[in-house]
């Protein structure tokens, strides 16, 4: 079970793994340990005189908290459920029933059961109401220990009590846990192109971009036209990943370097590190964003931008172009820490900027596209100022209007299209590529 909306802080990242570091006290300083004795001065001040007791790891985490926000938006500790989650980015793996869910007037809602999970094969649907889990009440209470009661080991089994609206009574629910793996790409083939979705970057977000090619070669019985490439709302994810995912469309070049605190402090990744030559053997590929693609997603779509290896598509990404750092803290916490800014090859940061299309185009079926408000790193506070200055008009130039792009959702229905941005993409490699026999549909 993962929340509804994670915060902006947990869903747009670029992540990097690493144990924790030794001689973490190299950088205090006599004035550290100053600014230190007046935190204990307020630390002991509120244990004596707090109008209620407060035990101290309420304090310690508050302080820890408190610290961490002072830096910037990214930067935060994770333990409990929240460092389960943080491991479930990463690992794209965890014991559970599969469903997603929020919490509204005090109960657990049901968004939606993933596909093929013993969620989805038991019955349990969009909108329903989870109001006791192994027999007890749960509405009311707190929605994470809600999803940490309905997660556990494999081959467990808890009893739900679900609410339906429409329904005459509570519906009865005996679910076995199951490793519920996430889908971090999708597939299918339309009009000849392979279009290839993205929706977050795991441990196996590049494997399964390779599985993907294969899997749309296989069904034409040939190569496609070119390959779409969708990053849209993608908050990022593994930094290795978006390396192995950049390395599978270029046979050569850097993808991406990370600059730590220091001048020297430079590290670079290459293609061909991970995946011989180019698996879409130079075929024309397109490349989706929008404002939710972020971080790790940015990487992709700058690399591919750069080498001129891709035509990005879409309105300005997100604009997040900080790596932070994972740092074990004991049993079931850890530190996340950012630690570099990464930069495209040319030397781009798209930090507070994003990436710029090459081609802008709005989402014309999206009817409230013009009026929706739109959160990129740059509305974030404490956000990191980019060190290149970037031109405030490269900020605010989504708001100008194209006269191509006049048609409205109304009419886009009609002609049969729900994704202008998609169907524009599929249009251009069309265009780009060479003549191939008409396809079916077919996802997967």
């Amino acid at each position: 079970m993962l929340r509804s909306f994670l915060q902006v802080t947990a869903a747009v990242s670029a992540l990097a793994l690493v144990p924790i570091a030794s001689g973490a006290m190299a950088g205090v300083d006599t004035n550290s340990y100053r600014e230190l004795d007046t935190f204990m001065e307020v630390y002991n001040q509120v244990k004596a005189n707090y109008v209620d007791k407060v035990d101290d790891k309420t304090l310690v985490k508050g302080a820890i908290d408190g610290m961490l926000a002072a830096l910037d938006p990214h930067s935060s500790y994770a333990d409990g459920l929240e460092f389960d989650n943080l491991k479930i980015q990463t690992d794209g793996n965890y014991g559970g029933l599969g469903l997603t869910v929020t919490q509204e007037d005090g109960a657990v809602k049901v968004i939606a059961p993933t596909e093929d999970t013993p969620a989805a094969r038991a019955g349990i649907k969009s909108g329903d109401f989870i109001t006791h889990l192994d027999g007890k009440f749960i509405v009311g209470g707190s929605l994470d220990e809600a999803i940490e009661q309905m997660r556990g080991a494999p081959g467990t089994k808890i009893n739900l009590t679900v609410v339906r609206p429409g329904a005459d009574k509570p519906l009865q629910f005996t679910l076995t846990r199951e490793i519920i793996v996430q889908k971090p790409v999708k597939w299918e083939v339309k009009n000849g192109v392979g279009i290839i979705n993205i929706n977050t970057f795991t441990a196996q977000t590049g494997e399964d971009t390779i599985k993907a090619i294969q899997a749309i070669d296989k069904q034409l019985g040939h190569k496609p036209l070119g390959y779409v490439v969708d990053l849209r709302e993608n908050g990022g994810g593994l930094l290795s990943e978006a390396i192995a995912v950049s390395d599978v469309f270029l046979g050569h070049g850097e993808i991406v370097s990370q600059r730590g605190r220091e001048k020297t402090d430079i590290e670079r990744y290459y293609a061909e590190s991970m995946v011989p030559g180019d698996l879409a053997r130079g075929l024309p590929v397109v490349v989706l964003v929008d404002a939710g693609t972020a971080s790790a997603s940015e990487i992709v779509a700058g690399a591919l931008q750069d080498h001129h290896r891709g035509l990005v598509l879409g309105t300005r990404s997100f604009g997040k172009g900080s790596v932070q750092t994972i740092l074990p803290m004991g049993q079931r916490a850890a530190l996340r820490l950012t630690t570099a800014r990464y930069f495209t090859p040319s030397g781009r940061s798209v930090q507070e900027g994003g990436i710029k299309p090459d081609l802008l185009v709005p989402q014309l079926s999206d009817v409230d596209y013009k009026s929706r408000t739109v959160l990129r790193e740059a509305d974030l506070r404490r956000h990191l100022i980019n060190q290149d200055k970037v031109d405030d008009a490269v900020l605010e130039e989504d708001a100008r209007a194209d006269p191509r792009f006049s048609l409205t959702a109304e009419q886009l229905k009609k002609q049969g299209v729900d994704d202008f941005q998609l169907d524009y993409a599929v249009r251009t490699i069309s265009r780009l590529g060479p003549k191939a026999p008409q396809v079916a549909t077919k996802a997967r």
